[in-house]
């Protein structure tokens, strides 16, 4: 059974051929992947690929018209009241209610989990976690839309769930709350939770334990941030800057080194290399260089930002690979 494994494993969510129709369109099509407790699990896609359908199959919100989902041992469909106490939902869209405080706005989403209005303490601790403690007594709509965003946050926490799942949760938000938010999501796992972040912003795969790439309702791969940085290019990538003009001649003699794939050239004294393994090429550089009297001025590992990653796995994805790495020398 996917339940006895998932509990054997750790695995908190679990998904074969998850897929979610709207009449003759996929939004979800046949997604198989898994998520470890205690992780971070980034979910990373163009806007309509298909994530915030598959956050809503695995909180239950939607049926699936194929294949089947395990969250914390029962499929959605079937949750009791104990499982739904372990699961905290932050959706895309604000449902906080403009009208009322901050503080009323926290009291009202404790209340659907049960969650005493008069427990004040609990209250105030997470409205210090997401540094709202001292705006409580402010309506929302007098708020900053970063502030409502992070009030959302706390309504998703106030029940003390072991599982969240972030729907776009730096969803227009300026890049120092966007990283904010991310210091929260850090400080959450290193409790022992379990995330599931949804976003458009590739580079915040960098904050995730693994990230499932998805594109029109797929999901092309799952990896490590550094995994998907080598599947990307095929190899990892290393910066060479010498003090002096870099002869075609040389740049040719760098690819007859063990473990160099590929070499271009990124100014007059720069070239990047594409290698099997980091580790093992730089110090072959650094004696080539030695033997053929080429003072170099720095020799290290570059890691391309994951904008780049991305464009180059859609583009192999889709079969428009344009060959970054070509003989241009």
């Amino acid at each position: 059974m996917a339940e006895q494994e998932a509990a054997q494993d750790g695995w908190v969510v679990q998904t074969e051929e998850l897929t979610k129709r709207f009449g003759d369109e996929a939004a979800v099509d046949e997604l198989t992947f898994e998520v470890p407790r205690g992780r971070i699990f980034g979910l990373i896609g163009p806007s309509g690929c298909g994530k915030t359908t598959t956050v809503r199959l695995l909180t239950g919100v939607y049926e699936p018209t194929k294949g089947r989902a395990v969250v914390l041992e029962s499929e959605p469909g079937n949750f009791s009241r104990e499982t739904r106490a372990q699961i905290g939902y932050m959706p895309q869209h604000s449902i906080l209610y403009p009208n009322l405080s901050v503080w009323e706005n926290l009291r009202f989403a404790g209340s659907i989990y049960g969650v005493s209005p008069f427990a004040k303490r609990r209250l105030l601790e997470v409205l210090d976690f997401v540094e709202l403690e001292e705006h409580r007594h402010k309506q929302v709509r007098d708020i900053s839309g970063g502030m409502q965003r992070r009030l959302s946050l706390a309504a998703c926490l106030i029940h003390g769930p072991s599982l969240l799942f972030l729907d776009e949760p730096t969803g227009g938000v300026d890049p120092v709350l966007r990283r904010k938010f991310w210091d929260h999501f850090e400080a959450l796992r290193e409790e022992g939770n379990t995330l599931l972040v949804t976003t458009q912003y590739v580079g915040e795969a960098a904050y995730c334990d693994l990230v499932g790439v998805m594109m029109a309702g797929r999901i092309v791969v799952v990896d490590t941030p550094e995994g998907l940085r080598r599947r990307a290019f095929g190899g990892e990538v290393i910066n060479v800057r010498t003090r002096e003009y870099l002869e075609y001649s040389i740049t040719q003699a760098l690819r007859e080194i063990e473990g160099v794939q590929h070499v271009i050239r990124v100014g007059e004294t720069h070239v990047r290399l594409l290698v099997d393994e980091a580790s093992v090429v730089i110090p072959r550089i650094t004696d080539w260089a030695k033997g053929h009297e080429v003072e170099v001025e720095s020799v290290q590992e570059y890691q391309p930002p994951f904008d780049d990653v991305f464009v180059r796995m859609v583009e192999r994805e889709t079969g428009r690979d344009q060959g970054e790495w070509g003989d241009d020398g």
